[in-house]
Order: structure tokens, then sequence, then C-alpha cells
């Protein structure tokens, strides 16, 4: 399989990277189940011009964690990509591999914790430990001033990432919170397949989020 290539590789973790015990032994199980998956720490996704973030919580096993590139192969890039290109942030084909021909305009997607965590559910811990690469990613993104977290975890880590403070900043879907600095963040339930399936995510409800991210970009 062929991995497609960070847009901004200086902000990226070494693909052994040691800081979490746990995920480091749950790579290395995968990588001797799994020679020809990425298995590794998941890069950056987009265009190192955007002027939107999109914040993911982690890999998904059989999507990030197996592709290399977010959201790539996991059940819920279909709505993802698919709203995006809607709004003029996605351009080419989404075929489910790292080496198709979609692109991000204006965006780029980054993660909360970079390495697949045991039933995609990071510890605090390693939230926190991973939070600096996150901050060095944003702050990698110079015309970014809007972000989208998408779910609780995601939302939680681009509040501490922005300088916000989390009792004054409460997660809900379609929430908005704006920063010391002026960076917006807008909250959304995370595009899971089970969030979707539910109706706790519909089509509409997240289409929402991205059309109203575009409204506050134009208004600036």
């Amino acid at each position: 399989m062929n991995f497609a290539p960070s847009p901004i590789p200086q902000t990226e973790p070494p693909r052994d990277c040691p800081r979490c015990p746990r995920l480091v032994a749950l790579r290395e199980s995968l990588q001797a189940e799994h020679p020809d998956w990425w298995n590794g720490p998941v890069t950056a996704f987009g265009d190192p011009a955007a002027w939107l973030g999109i914040i993911g919580l982690a890999p998904a096993q059989y999507g990030a964690n197996r592709t290399g590139r977010p959201f790539t192969g996991d059940r819920s890039a279909p709505l993802l990509f698919g709203t995006l290109a809607k709004f003029g942030l996605a351009s080419g084909e989404y075929e489910g591999k790292p080496d198709d021909t979609l692109a991000l305009d204006g965006a780029m997607i980054l993660d909360a914790v970079k390495c697949l965590p045991p039933e995609n559910k990071p510890t605090p811990e390693e939230i926190r430990t991973c939070r600096p690469f996150l901050e060095g990613q944003a702050a990698a993104l110079p015309h970014a001033r809007i972000f989208v977290a998408l779910g609780q975890t995601a939302h939680q880590s681009a509040v501490k990432m922005l300088g916000g403070k989390l009792p004054k900043c409460r997660f809900g879907h379609l929430a908005e919170h704006r920063m010391p600095d002026g960076r917006i963040l807008i909250d959304s339930y995370h595009c899971s397949s089970y969030n979707q399936n539910t109706g706790r995510l519909t089509t509409e409800m997240f289409e929402a989020v991205f059309a109203r991210a575009l409204e506050l970009r134009d208004s600036q």
C-alpha cells in the first residue's frame, strides 16, 4: 500500500514514537499481525494554507491506522469527505485509499491523539501526552482561525490547545467558542458510523457545522 506524505512533516512525531506505552504495545502487536499497514502515528492531511482546522479523536484500527491518512478507509469517511466536497473544501475522488485523487482545499485534518488507542478510547494521560503535536500542527497553520472539533474528546483537547478554559467552553453540537486570541472553535458530534446509525448525527446536522464555519470565515 502506498502512504500519503504529511503536508507539514516538520510537526509529526517519529513513526516509532515511544511516549505512550499502551499505544506502543498495540502498535507493535499490529505491526506483527499486519506488516503492510501503516501502524504508526497518523499524519495530518490537507492544505498547508488552510483557514479551517478539523480536529478528530484518533485513528481507527481499520481506517487511518491501516491506511495512514485520517479517516481514510473508515466508515465515517463518506460523510466527512462528502460534506467537505459539498462546501468546496475537497476535490478529487475519495476511494478509501491514501493514493486516490482526494485533496483538501482550505482545510486540514488533525487528530487529538496520533496513534490508535485500544477500543478507540485514549486515556486522559495519552491525550495530554499527544497534545504538543496538536499544538505544533495548529501553530503550523497560520491562516487557520476557525477550528471544528469532532466529538467531546477532540473538543476538550482543542480548547486547551487554543488557550481556552473548559468550564467556559461546554461541548455541544454547533456550539461556538471564541478563544482569547480570536480564533473560533465550533463543536460537532463525531461523524462516527455509530452516531450516524443511531440518528444522533444527521447529514443536515453535520453540514450545518461547515456552513457555519464558512459564514464565520466570510464575516472576518
